[in-house]
């Protein structure tokens, strides 16, 4: 669906209800849902009203995200804000919005007990502790048949220009160790509402967010063999490729053939490189 079809995508009706207008539309819902709860509810009434008035979201083509059972989503990153747009996305489809997390945001007050609240996971990038193994967080989510968010490139994308970059392996090792789909998703907009490494927001006047969910990665040939790393890096370059084709349908051009690589550019993998 082209961007001009899709329309506003997030629409708020009376304040209780969200719906997204799309060719294959989404039903409204109420805020009380059985698997979001208190935490989820309060950060929703804050998050969703503020978004509403400063992102006008453009959903395009059918919303993919299942409406039940356990899978990985793997979304581009590219701005501060991207979870937030990807947690909205998630929450009007009736889905508890799940992330792998840094674990220092679980140490500012009040956010990180909203955060522990809703059960988001955290991860230390560095170091030897109990918090650095994020495939444990995402397992205990699908074993549940629950949903988790994992950003594939790990971090905000070194491209100049905001392309997806080299992925790192969780997200597709989530994928295969637990036997569920990886699905792609990609957005393009949330810049205009903090650029990257910024921590100021442009609420108004109001931004075009595009969003877009595609169908599950066929991750088939690699099912049912040993995992190694040689076939996470493959498997991963194949959801990184789904990822950026997104990505080229919302801006309308061609990626670069080849995908930014952080060590290749002299690049620390974590952190801020501006």
């Amino acid at each position: 669906m082209s961007s001009s079809q899709s329309g506003d995508g997030l629409e708020a009706r009376r304040g209780s209800d969200l719906q997204v207008t799309t060719g294959t539309p989404v039903p409204g819902r109420r805020w009380k849902r059985g698997e979001l709860n208190v935490a989820f509810r309060i950060v929703a009434s804050i998050v969703i009203p503020t978004f509403r008035f400063s992102a006008r979201y453009h959903w395009h083509g059918p919303n993919r995200i299942p409406a039940e059972g356990a899978f990985v989503l793997a979304p581009n990153h590219f701005t501060n804000i991207d979870p937030l747009v990807v947690g909205t996305a998630v929450w009007i489809s009736k889905r508890s919005p799940r992330f792998l997390a840094k674990a220092s945001l679980f140490r500012v007050p009040v956010v990180g007990k909203l955060m522990s609240g809703m059960g988001q996971i955290p991860v230390e990038r560095s170091g030897r502790t109990r918090l650095n193994d994020p495939l444990s967080g995402g397992k205990s989510l699908v074993d549940g048949g629950g949903a988790v968010i994992v950003y594939p490139e790990g971090t905000l994308t070194r491209d100049p220009d905001l392309w997806p970059m080299r992925g790192k392996t969780g997200a597709v090792r989530i994928a295969l160790e637990n036997d569920v789909p990886i699905i792609p998703m990609a957005h393009w907009g949330t810049q205009k509402i903090m650029a990257r490494y910024s921590n100021k927001l442009r609420l108004f006047p109001p931004s075009r967010v595009d969003v877009i969910v595609g169908d599950p990665v066929d991750l088939s040939a690699y099912r049912g063999r040993p995992i190694d790393q040689a076939m996470l890096v493959e498997a991963t370059a194949l959801v990184m490729d789904r990822i950026t084709a997104l990505l080229e349908e919302l801006r309308g051009e061609k990626a670069p053939e080849t995908r930014w690589d952080p060590a290749a550019n002299n690049q620390k993998e974590t952190g801020r490189f501006e």
